[in-house]
């Protein structure tokens, strides 16, 4: 057999679906493991790859082309199975990487290489029935292992969720937790979106109580508090790569809330000064800007009153 029939083989040994037994997936498995026709099984080795490192080396390494719009198919498909059976890890170089970092990569878990480094020899066998022994017991370390790099938050007294670790959610959190007491004391949550789960939180009673349509969580700012007792809507957008409240998504939560029975405040959300001033001719007039390492203050752009809804 070629190394890619014997990668199907492995992958059907170690338990793995037979969607994943496909030569895509036996590509994937050779180069994330850093094999070529000639490289011996025992020569397997960890090396971390983004899906476009792996797009490259199958077509370098077994001169197999796949186009750019298949990554996703690469994901979805094989990487996410790798994933969830011990086979490949996700960011083993850094687990702090947010869920949408251009920098996301993976590599092979190191018991699934011992166990190919085995293929082809007497141990091959007692190595394969080993991996599938304690591929539960591999799975919840590496579980717990990611689950130590989300960001916990607890809301409304005893709601508790993780947050997938990046800066994004570090921001968002510190909006509940450190603007919400000091600028919007009383507020109730509507919505909080995740970098891993967009709609995390959303209150469709709430929405639906003000007049507004629960809307779909692309329209939606990173936060939306409500302050029942003055009345005040709190659009707030979470600021690390790109997306203040501009002129033009001024517009668009403008339309979005059309027939809204609350006032709608605007603020930008930083979390340092240094990032503020990269976006500070994007922000639109009429808006409030909050920066999470001085928690204490507001900028007001241009605004009648320091703090509150705009006619």
């Amino acid at each position: 057999m070629g190394k890619i029939q014997e990668a199907q083989e492995i992958l059907q040994t170690l338990g793995l679906p037979g969607k994943q037994q496909n030569e895509m997936a036996a590509l994937t498995l050779l180069v994330l493991a850093q094999l070529s026709e000639a490289t011996p099984w025992e020569e397997a080795r960890q090396r971390s790859l983004r899906i476009h490192d792996i797009l490259e080396a199958i077509q370098t390494r077994y001169d197999r082309r796949y186009a750019e719009n298949t990554r996703e198919t690469i994901r979805r498909q094989v990487i996410h199975q790798f994933v969830q059976a011990g086979v490949a890890l996700r960011h083993p170089d850094d687990p702090t990487l947010p869920t949408n970092s251009p920098r996301t990569h993976y590599a092979p878990s190191i018991p699934f290489l011992e166990t190919i480094r085995a293929y082809g020899a007497s141990a091959w066998a007692v190595a394969a029935q080993a991996f599938l022994e304690n591929q539960r017991a591999l799975i919840e370390t590496y579980r717990q292992q990611r689950e130590q790099q989300l960001i916990p938050l607890t809301i409304a007294g005893n709601i508790e969720y993780r947050l997938s670790p990046g800066a994004h959610n570090k921001l968002q959190v510190a909006i509940i937790e450190e603007f919400g007491p000091r600028f919007a004391p009383g507020a109730t949550l509507l919505y909080l979106g995740d970098t891993a789960n967009k709609t995390l939180h959303i209150d469709e009673a709430g929405f639906t109580k003000l007049g507004i349509p629960t809307p779909s969580h692309d329209k939606l700012p990173d936060v939306v508090l409500y302050d029942e007792k003055r009345n005040w809507l709190y659009l707030i957008e979470a600021v690390t790569s790109h997306g203040p409240i501009s002129p033009k998504r001024q517009l668009e939560l403008q339309e979005m809330l059309l027939d809204y029975q609350a006032d709608p405040i605007y603020v930008t959300a930083f979390l340092d000064f240094s990032a503020f001033k990269n976006f500070l001719l994007d922000i639109a007039w009429e808006t409030e800007v909050w920066i999470a390492d001085r928690p204490d203050h507001m900028i007001h752009f241009n605004g009648n009153k320091f703090l509150g809804p705009r006619p």
